[in-house]
């Protein structure tokens, strides 16, 4: 058990039933009536954000997430294919499971995946990947002067920023938390 005094960004609880992870939280102590804990949650399973407050003293159950490394194989039919690299099952996983992740991650990387009770709900990308621009437009020399920036697409689809230097064919590093381009690889 938890109580609410002790949330913190990154819990898990169980509430009504649900699990939600802290997404934001806040101590209020007014200056008339009891203090009071402000949060922003957000169902693990569903991915609902909830505002909701709390008396400090309040209980609940935390819930234990597990994750797994696996690696991606393929998707087909709108079922993306993870295996695990312990057991060899592969797991389907439907494109709410995986949501942006698939933007970052090619056929034979691995991601966590996040299980609760057994039952897979989420994909996480590692926090930096490098990825091939497919297309973009080519750069005009000495237009550099002014930080312009032009879009690009990816291996994996995903359309992205990227500085003028930046030509197709290029690995680059991408921020897979902010969905940003970070460097041109060598």
């Amino acid at each position: 058990m938890i109580m609410a005094g002790d949330f913190r960004k990154g819990v898990t609880v169980e509430i009504d039933g649900q699990v939600w992870s802290i997404a934001d939280f806040q101590h209020v102590k007014p200056g008339k009536g009891a203090a009071f804990v402000r949060t922003r949650l957000k169902n693990v399973m569903t991915g609902a954000v909830l505002e909701r407050t709390f008396n400090p003293a309040d209980k609940y159950p935390k819930a234990h997430i597990e994750t797994k490394e696996m690696q991606y194989l393929y998707n087909e039919g709108g079922l993306y294919y993870f295996m695990d690299m312990e057991t060899y099952d592969q797991l389907p996983l439907n494109h709410n499971q995986v949501e942006d992740a698939i933007n970052f991650i090619v056929e034979n990387e691995t991601a966590k995946v996040r299980f609760y009770k057994g039952n897979p709900f989420s994909v996480e990308a590692p926090n930096f990947v490098e990825l091939t621009v497919t297309e973009t437009d080519p750069g005009f020399k000495g237009d550099t002067a002014t930080g312009a920036i032009k879009p690009a697409t990816l291996e994996t689809g995903y359309k992205i920023n990227v500085p003028l230097f930046v030509n197709e064919g290029d690995r680059i590093r991408v921020d897979t938390r902010t969905g940003e381009y970070m460097e041109r690889v060598q």
